[in-house]
């Protein structure tokens, strides 16, 4: 496998293009109702805009980046992007999901000294390219072949959201170097019917949160591509529509900047933009849905941790552990205490503390 180190580095004229955009933004009228009732709050857009435009520092942000060391690896004809963390200690690749990037899980890397962490961008965000369709599946296909060729001939593997999808089929399709997989949410769910109280109850949950959030996903898994003509060329728009999502899927109580620190948010935005791929993340929606990905019913065989993150603005439900049992042979499974969906950046003490739990006992 062919390793080569990576620097970013963002031009000049990228940066200045952004801020010109953000300045020139054509705004709408605001949206009557409470802030937030009918997406992005525009006061709250305008102010980070505005901020992100003339007081955000992108070169500050590039240096702490870059403090990391950053490779591009040509695995099976795809050019993947990632963070290496070498300690001699136990492996671990973990995987971010939409709309998240490599980013959420650097809050990690000072926490899990007992661990070599490999933390690469998922194909098609950021600086990792992506074939014209690809399912998690040939994701997780992919990141064995990454490990392999790191020279780990056995390993964990963990993630949330798309990233916790690709870990699974990790697990199912080969599992013999792995050591274990830990998940911070479900994104491969049980082919079944709910039998338990619990589980019923959940399932209410869930059809309640798609009546009123599940939109973003039907456009993107069947029309992608008219979605990121404006996406690619606003950035305010690219914003907006990224950080609606972190704040209802965060345990933010309404407010987003409480959860997440406003330079750490436009740092991941700016990925987007400064690399074009807004578009091509979208595919994972269109490419899994068409393959069936987020649905299993063959039961896998290496053990399982769930950190179970259930807290957000958007209450998807409380998953009951019987319904991952369905599917996941689970060793430990922790109702957390707090945080959501994007659970290493919102809580990364307690995310570090359930990995060193599961992977290293005792």
């Amino acid at each position: 496998m062919d390793v080569e180190p990576f620097e970013i580095a963002v031009g000049d004229d990228v940066l200045a293009d952004l801020q010109e955009r953000l300045r020139r933004t054509r705004w709408p009228s605001a949206a009557p109702g409470a802030p937030w009732s009918q997406g992005t709050d525009l006061a709250y857009l305008q102010e980070l805009c505005a901020y992100w435009a003339d007081g955000f520092d992108w070169r500050e942000r590039e240096s702490r980046l870059n403090a990391h060391e950053h490779f591009l690896a040509d695995v099976d004809g795809v050019h993947v992007h990632f963070v290496h963390v070498r300690r001699g200690g136990t492996p671990l690749i973990v995987t971010h999901g939409w709309p998240s990037a490599f980013t959420e899980y650097l809050p990690l890397v000072d926490r899990l000294e007992g661990f070599d962490l490999v933390i690469p961008s998922l194909p098609g965000y950021g600086f990792s390219a992506r074939p014209d369709t690809l399912t998690i599946r040939d994701t997780a296909k992919l990141w064995h072949a990454l490990m392999r060729g790191l020279g780990y001939e056995r390993y964990g593997a963990g993630g949330t959201d798309w990233g916790a999808g690709v870990t699974a089929y990790m697990a199912l399709d080969d599992p013999a170097p792995l050591l274990g997989i830990h998940l911070s949410n479900l994104d491969v769910w049980p082919v079944a019917e709910p039998e338990t109280q619990a589980e019923h109850a959940f399932a209410a949950d869930t059809r309640r949160w798609n009546a009123v959030e599940r939109g973003y996903s039907t456009q993107q898994s069947t029309r992608p591509q008219t979605l990121a003509y404006g996406l690619s060329d606003s950035p305010a728009g690219l914003a907006g529509w990224i950080l609606e999502k972190w704040r209802a899927w965060s345990d933010s109580g309404g407010d987003l900047e409480a959860a997440f620190a406003r330079d750490f948010l436009l740092e991941l935005v700016t990925l987007y933009w400064v690399t074009g791929t807004i578009g091509t993340s979208l595919r994972d929606y269109i490419d899994n849905y068409t393959a069936g990905t987020p649905k299993l019913s063959q039961r896998l065989t290496v053990r399982t941790g769930i950190a179970n993150f259930h807290r957000s603005v958007a209450d998807e439900g409380k998953l009951p552990r019987e319904w991952a049992e369905r599917i996941y042979p689970v060793e430990r499974f922790t109702d957390m205490p707090r945080g959501g969906h994007f659970a290493a950046a919102e809580q990364p003490d307690l995310l570090a503390d359930e990995l060193r739990a599961f992977f290293l006992p005792g």
